[in-house]
């Protein structure tokens, strides 16, 4: 095989054993990798009933093809389970070092199935693994676990682990790679956790061989003048601001949510955004392997009353921790961001959570004693103390730790909690960016932008614009930027790859620059509509595992809020989001029935069984 290692690392945390399986060619292809390959795997082997925490729930990390190849953004993997946050899928992607290291080791995918009955940690040497006990490193927060790790095995390795809130089984727990970067949402950290399973460390030298390497660099040096012909001037200014620099294209569209989601302006934006964590916080650019953007943010605080340093945050992050709960103190924001990825902690979902405490307070609904301290909108230092006691599960962590959408309906009023399939949404209000309201609810994972995000049209105008404002069509790119997510997924590659590279195609996207790099390296030959065809095949095989679940119609849903209160500010004043009218016509566009069930033709065409 070329662009794949071609092997799976199975691991059985109950034996405690080890074993290589091959990946199946024709599976590589129909499924890319990745993404594609995960959801393979978890249909195959995992229950879709099943408990999300039980050992019989596979864990399942993934790279693509493209991974570590040198591709520019080819630096990604997932992340696969059952979510014990949503009881849906989950596919959580993470960048950084530690992704082409374990593609060099040799193995495509790793998957975890039983419980170890004490703590372990996989280490994997030029392809040879091991369980070794973990006992010393239980408790200790990700940067600690990394830095022990490092000196037990090699220091050159790469490390992903989980820090305590993944061992105490926070339902929105992430796991953590190379200290700063993090596969983040529902709750992989928890599902790791709940096999005694602390970390995965990886050292790799091999060669990942490619079908056509004379062309796979000349392809390579065109798409590299491409990034770096105007690298500054990258999308979303992400080489200068990071994605915190989406601040001020929020507000002025009036889609920055805003004292959990009540609105989508927020009157201290300029205190939180990109440009003023660049002057304030910034020591100096990160990027992922081989990624010539270098939107991560090296940051530090020098601050009274906080101290740190760590990377972050990002703009999800600023928008859950800042507009959202009405706090315009960045320094309180940056730290706990740190928290979050010392402790492992999705910050998206973090912050939501204590925004919809904020509003149960505010509401007359949860006691303040019941919180153990006073809780008001725009208090920082209640964000970085609750972070903290949310990571280690103390006091009111404990229920904060459950996710804003038990916390609401603990307090009787689940309509407060901002989440679709119980997970919280990330920053682009739907009232304002009417597709994004649609891709909330019938993404996978529940509330993501990360598996499909038509935000690039409605409010960046990539690859070319449309109005916001208006519902009718958005069926249709929505499910469009779905299929290309799946492919830049299952690729191994990062969205910003896409964002530089997309073409309009009749109000869709075609995936051109993925389908040169992948027949470059794996020699597949894919036409452009097999690739537009692997990528709905991986978005149907996800709803099946939904459908598996009980998933239907009524789990495509978004808060009363967002669907039945008019915007009260900003230029999306007056409106609402229209999702029962865009559902039933991107039911149709999918080829699902009208409780969103795939159909007999759709699952033939793509060669899916029920």
């Amino acid at each position: 095989m070329y662009g794949w290692m071609g092997k799976i690392l199975r691991v059985d945390l109950t034996a405690g054993t080890c074993k290589e399986d091959p990946v199946d060619p024709s599976v590589a292809k129909d499924y890319i990798g990745g993404r594609g390959l995960g959801i393979y795997l978890l249909r195959r082997e995992g229950d879709a009933r099943g408990d999300a925490l039980a050992p019989e729930n596979p864990l399942i990390m993934a790279t693509g093809p493209l991974t570590g190849t040198g591709a520019p953004t080819g630096a990604r993997y997932m992340v696969m389970t059952k979510s014990p946050l949503t009881g849906a899928v989950t596919c959580s992607n993470s960048g950084g070092m530690f992704p082409t290291e374990l593609k060099r080791t040799g193995f495509d995918a790793i998957v975890f199935t039983g419980r170890s009955e004490a703590p372990v940690y996989l280490w994997i040497d030029q392809g040879k693994a091991e369980l070794r006990p973990a006992n010393h490193l239980w408790g200790k927060n990700t940067h600690e676990t990394t830095d022990m790790l490092l000196q037990e095995t090699q220091a050159n390795a790469r490390v992903a682990c989980i820090g305590p809130a993944g061992e105490k089984k926070v339902l929105f727990a992430s796991i953590m790679n190379d200290k700063h970067r993090a596969a983040g949402r529902s709750g992989v950290g928890a599902v790791m956790g709940s096999k005694n399973l602390k970390a995965v460390v990886v050292r790799g030298k091999g060669r990942i061989p490619l079908a056509d390497s004379d062309g796979f660099k000349a392809f390579n040096k065109q798409i590299l003048d491409v990034f770096n012909a105007g690298v500054k001037q990258a999308p979303l200014g992400l080489t200068v601001n990071g994605t915190a620099g989406v601040v001020m294209s929020t507000q002025n569209f009036g889609v920055l949510p805003t004292k959990n989601w009540q609105q989508g302006t927020f009157d201290g934006w300029e205190k939180i955004h990109g440009e003023e964590l660049t002057k304030r916080f910034l020591k100096k650019n990160i990027a992922c392997y081989g990624c010539p953007i270098g939107c991560g943010r090296m940051t530090q605080i020098d601050d009274p009353r906080f101290s740190g340093e760590g990377e972050g945050p990002e703009y999800e992050t600023i928008y859950a921790m800042g507009s959202n709960c009405m706090i315009d103190d960045l320094a309180a924001i940056v730290k706990a961001n740190y928290i979050c990825n010392e402790l492992g902690l999705d910050t998206i979902t973090m912050g939501a959570t204590l925004a919809c405490a904020m509003e149960l307070v505010d509401r007359g609904y949860l006691p303040e004693d019941r919180v153990g301290r006073s809780l008001t909108w725009g208090d920082g230092d209640a964000l970085v103390e609750l972070t903290r006691m949310t990571g280690m599960r103390e006091g009111f962590g404990d229920q904060l730790a459950e996710g804003s959408y038990r916390l609401a309906e603990r307090y009787g009023h689940p309509e407060l909690a901002p989440v679709s399939k119980k997970q919280e949404f990330p920053g682009y209000e739907p009232r304002g960016a009417q597709a994004m309201g649609l891709a909330y609810a019938t993404s996978p994972i529940g509330g993501s932008h990360m598996r499909g995000d038509p935000a690039y049209f409605e409010l960046f105008s990539v690859p070319k614009p449309m109005d916001p404002h208006i519902w009718e069509g958005k069926a249709k790119v929505t499910a469009a930027f779905q299929n290309l997510s799946a492919i830049i997924d299952s690729a191994g590659l990062c969205i910003f790859f896409a964002v530089r590279n997309l073409a309009a195609k009749d109000l869709g996207v075609a995936p051109t620059g993925v389908l040169e790099y992948l027949n470059a390296a794996t020699g597949m030959n894919y036409t452009l509509e097999e690739l537009m065809l692997a990528g709905e095949r991986i978005i149907n095989a996800e709803r099946l595992f939904l459908a598996e679940a009980g998933f239907s119609r009524k789990d495509d849903s978004l808060p009363d809020r967002l669907t039945q209160t008019p915007a009260p500010t900003g230029p999306a004043k007056g409106m609402v989001c229209h999702l029962d009218s865009m559902l039933d016509d991107y039911y149709e566009v999918r080829g699902w029935s009208q409780d969103g069930i795939p159909e007999k033709a759709v699952l033939e065409k793509l060669s899916l069984t029920v």
